[in-house]
């Protein structure tokens, strides 16, 4: 799509597709177009006696999940993990630029409004990993949670998954990696300082801005800004080992900030950080254009053409290697700015490795002993 028309283009399909604001309120995605897989495309349209008025706002559905198994294998080589635990299909966050957002489009629903309001609970999920991580030829290697949907948001509060994951992985010693955007995490510091004591925990809170306008807009039922940083202090203080995601840099929206999170990381102790440019695939490309019309209308060519001119010229290259953190001079100039600071801060001096020589299989009514 070219940039000089850009802004027209997305207008005109906001104007075919987009969702009342009082509809979404709380919501971050600005429309809900059917997923990629399905053969026909619905759109809301008014017919002339104001119906539109009667629909109801978005309200969060959850729907319970049963799956056959719950670690998810990946061998993608840029990322430091080969196995995932998620908890939850969906995020109530509603972080416009989530990269999670097109894999609602395999259950047959909008990777926009509906991936943040009709969610799916893996109930059941301590018991399959418990079965898994039993299994005679399991190996132990840290689990990732919250690379993808963030176990910790609000629904966890009533639903209790992932704390009891973390029963399981502690009653184990496995060792196990968590993102998330949320308080709520400082719940479970009963679990998690324990495990930290024993090398099988580290923890990082994902901190795109410090504008509490801005986080508003692009993550609307994340934690604010201040208290994610209050609960890096929390977490260090109970002795678990914390860092910070910036993820994702967005050029010209949150890319001046990058110092400035930096130093309010370090200063509440945390102890790494990580970036992670941003990231347009599928769905997403539409989705951030038209959020930033309907917030930032005036940065949209600015922020696409500094994005394209960090992929190639294109929204998003998929290439291992590169789709983290992009090519070219401005983002060669945002690694050595996040390299200076880290350095400047002391930040990533050394990089935790979690231990997995303690996994012990425990114990079952009717085990064979062993003789060795």
């Amino acid at each position: 799509m070219a940039l000089a028309n850009e802004k027209e283009l997305v207008a005109e399909r906001l104007a075919v597709d987009g969702v009342d604001a009082d509809r979404r309120r709380g919501r971050g995605a600005v429309t809900n177009v059917s997923g990629r897989f399905e053969p026909i495309a619905r759109v809301a349209e008014d017919d002339g006696w104001d119906s539109m008025a009667e629909l109801p706002a978005f309200k969060t559905d959850v729907t319970i999940e049963k799956p056959r198994t719950i670690i998810t294998r990946n061998e993608s080589p840029d990322v430091p993990f080969d196995r995932s635990i998620n908890p939850y299909r969906g995020c109530e966050h509603g972080c416009i630029y989530c990269f999670a957002r097109p894999t609602h489009a395999y259950m047959g629903l909008s990777p926009g409004l509906d991936f943040e309001s009709k969610l799916y609970a893996k109930e059941g999920a301590a018991e399959l990993l418990e079965r898994e991580l039993a299994a005679p030829n399991y190996t132990p290697r840290m689990i990732a949670i919250g690379t993808n949907t963030d176990p910790y948001q609000p629904i966890e509060r009533e639903r209790f998954i992932m704390r009891s994951i973390l029963e399981v992985l502690a009653k184990f010693k496995h060792p196990v990696g968590i993102v998330t955007k949320s308080g709520l995490i400082t719940r479970d510091i009963d679990i998690l300082g324990p495990m930290a004591a024993q090398g099988l925990v580290k923890v990082h809170l994902s901190i795109t801005t410090l504008d509490p306008v801005l986080a508003r807009q692009m993550e609307p039922r994340a934690a604010t800004p201040s208290k994610r940083i209050d609960t890096v202090r929390q977490l260090i203080a109970a002795g678990i080992p914390t860092g910070v995601m910036v993820a994702p840099l967005i050029p010209s929206l949150n890319d001046h900030e990058i110092e400035r999170i930096l130093e309010a990381a370090a200063g509440a102790g945390a102890l790494e950080a990580n970036y992670i440019f941003l990231r347009l695939p599928l769905e997403i490309r539409d989705l951030f254009r038209e959020w930033l019309l309907e917030h930032h209308p005036g940065k949209l060519r600015h922020v696409l053409s500094l994005v394209q001119t960090a992929r190639g010229g294109k929204d998003y290259v998929a290439r291992f290697g590169e789709r983290m953190t992009g090519e070219g001079p401005y983002a060669e100039l945002i690694a050595q700015r996040f390299r200076l600071a880290t350095e400047r801060l002391g930040l990533n001096r050394q990089r935790l490795r979690l231990r997995h020589d303690l996994f012990e299989r425990p114990a079952r009514a009717g085990d064979q002993l062993s003789l060795f």
